[in-house]
């Protein structure tokens, strides 16, 4: 299976590469795309690494899980190719975005721009089964996912970690929120959002006027 990652990621990471528990995890993946349809495509299960590179990140998005339907996963969390209808949380990541700071609802999905300009769109699990949501949950995704956190926490300083619905934010454990900057809402899928924990968090607003703080180039949220 030809993967695509960045090699800076590949410099930190060879030690995790080497582990039992990674091969393990690596042979599962190898054997279900071998005997069934899986997502993202092989060679973007690393996307969002490939894309950004460590030293340039400066926000974390985190979501939980690949999209399971055919031509929707991408490799980044929350994002569809161009042309995929978008699905009911990323619609409204862009209505929130929209009435934040103005930037019209986008055509495209695809959330790749955010990302070469180090946004890092990091599911928990790189992997799913087509049309069974959460089915490579608990392989080992989740440990190593929880480690590239730790490692951006631990050797980097001033990103901005969004942490979206309950799941992301058992994650604020593994940051230290003395060295960056942890930003907590609702999730923005219609069950959350429509409740009230997801409009109005002014997220896209914050992260630049952090970033702007810390003599950083704002993200141009625009796609």
């Amino acid at each position: 299976m030809a993967v695509s990652i960045h090699p800076h990621w590949k410099n930190i990471l060879e030690h995790i590469f080497e582990s039992k528990y990674f091969k393990a995890l690596i042979d599962f993946v190898k054997s279900a795309y071998a005997t069934s349809s899986c997502f993202p495509p092989g060679k973007m299960i690393f996307n969002a690494l490939d894309l950004c590179p460590p030293e340039k990140i400066k926000v974390v998005i985190l979501g939980q899980d690949p999209y399971h339907g055919p031509g929707q996963a991408d490799g980044l969390c929350f994002s569809v190719p161009d042309g995929i209808s978008h699905p009911p949380s990323l619609i409204n990541i862009f209505k929130e975005m929209e009435k934040d700071i103005g930037i019209p609802y986008p055509i495209s999905g695809d959330l790749s721009p955010w990302a070469k300009q180090g946004v890092l769109l990091l599911n928990a699990t790189l992997t799913v089964q087509a049309h069974q949501a959460g089915s490579h949950q608990g392989k080992g995704w989740e440990k190593f996912t929880d480690q590239i956190i730790q490692i951006l926490s631990e050797r980097y300083e001033n990103i901005v970690f969004l942490l979206w619905g309950g799941y992301a934010k058992q994650k604020l454990k593994l940051i230290d929120g003395r060295r960056h900057c942890v930003l907590t809402s609702g999730h923005p899928s219609p069950l959350s959002a429509n409740r009230g924990y997801w409009f109005g968090n002014g997220h896209f607003s914050k992260v630049n006027n952090y970033l702007k703080e810390k003599e950083k180039e704002p993200i141009d949220w625009a796609l």
